[in-house]
């Protein structure tokens, strides 16, 4: 049986343009796959950039926040020291060798205790070295000044025992820390400072609560200075982590980090 030629046409027609149409479709393919993978690689590199920016930016406020606190330190601390032992020393009365015994050992004594805090504030400045030395002991560090203020009462409650180390995440969260606790220093109003810590289950959760004034949160967070919240709600989900932040007016404050470690290595 004989093929009409016009169907002979039709299939040459057809088989032609599959032929030419496979390829361009291909073509069309790769394109549009090197161009997404192109974009992807762009905003991967975007986002490792904003990281590196945002990480010299906490590094340079941790550094900024300690050299406040040696300043506050050197003024409220050290310099009543070294005043109360210049009125010591002053009130020596040497025909009163009793009494001048007395006042020359307690002019001492208040030389060695500035001796100490010379060398912690020493210690100190060096911000980095603090969270080097690991999360844990950069919080216990900074509430030790804290409590030392005489203004409030410290709680502590649980520990971070068994968490792995991860510098960066680490000064992340411990940049949270600090902002969190400046937050309460200089708006709460507060008497009493409880601090939690966790690791349970591969998951860091850090709680600050505050006896303070309170605040609406949805008003503060709609607010452009909004006392740094959205800073520390970003700097959370920057290493994949959460901070929740919870507050009723009259009734205190308390803001909840948390950081699965199974994004520990999100801002690696």
């Amino acid at each position: 049986m004989q093929v009409p030629t016009n169907e002979i046409l039709t299939l040459i027609i057809w088989v032609s343009a599959v032929f030419l149409i496979a390829p361009l479709f291909l073509i069309v393919y790769v394109s549009v796959y090197n161009a997404r993978k192109k974009k992807h690689l762009e905003e991967t590199e975007r986002m490792r950039n904003a990281f590196k920016t945002e990480l010299l930016q906490t590094q340079m406020e941790v550094q900024e926040q300690t050299l406040k606190t040696i300043g506050n330190d050197l003024h409220d601390n050290i310099n009543q020291l070294l005043g109360l032992m210049t009125i010591t020393l002053s009130a020596v009365d040497l025909s009163d060798k009793e009494k001048a015994a007395e006042k020359i050992s307690a002019a001492e004594a208040l030389a060695r205790r500035s001796i100490r805090e010379i060398r912690a504030l020493s210690r100190l400045m060096h911000g980095e070295e603090l969270v080097g030395k690991g999360l844990p002991h950069a919080i216990s560090f900074e509430l030790d000044w804290l409590e030392k203020s005489g203004r409030y009462q410290v709680h502590r409650k649980g520990t971070l025992n068994g968490m792995p180390k991860h510098p960066e995440t680490e000064l992340f969260v411990f940049r949270i820390f600090q902002e969190t606790l400046h937050n309460i220093i200089r708006h709460a109003q507060a008497t009493s400072v409880t601090v939690e810590q966790a690791w349970v289950d591969n998951i860091l959760t850090l709680t600050l609560i505050d006896d303070g004034a309170g605040f609406d949160v949805e008003a503060a967070l709609s607010n452009p200075s909004g006392m740094g919240l959205q800073n520390i709600r970003k700097r959370a989900a920057m290493i994949g982590g959460s901070a929740v932040i919870k507050s009723v007016p009259g009734k205190g404050s308390s803001v909840t980090i948390t950081v699965p470690r199974a994004n520990h290595n999100h801002a690696t």
